[in-house]
C-alpha cells in the first residue's frame, strides 16, 4: 500500500482495525485494547517512517504466548 502512496500509519491501521472492522470482529480484534484478542509482533525500527522494517521481525506473540524462535519462552 505504501509503495502506492499511501501513507504508512493509514497502511497498517487498514491491515489491521479497517480490516477487523470490515469483516465485523471489530469489537473483538483489530486494536490493542483491554478485554480483545491480540497478536503483536516486535520489529527493529519505527514503521512509520520506514515500513520496510516490517520485514525484520522479533518477537512474535500469538494470542498471549511466544511463538517465535528467537529465544525460549
Amino acid at each position: 500500500m505504501v509503495a502506492w502512496g499511501a501513507d504508512p500509519h493509514d497502511a497498517i491501521l487498514a491491515a489491521t482495525r479497517r480490516a477487523a472492522e470490515a469483516i465485523g470482529m471489530g469489537q473483538e480484534v483489530g486494536s490493542l485494547e483491554p478485554g480483545k484478542l491480540a497478536d503483536l509482533i516486535s520489529v527493529d525500527g519505527d514503521p512509520l517512517r520506514d515500513i520496510t522494517c516490517l520485514q525484520r521481525v522479533g518477537l512474535i506473540l500469538q494470542g498471549g504466548r511466544r511463538v517465535d524462535t528467537l529465544s525460549p519462552d
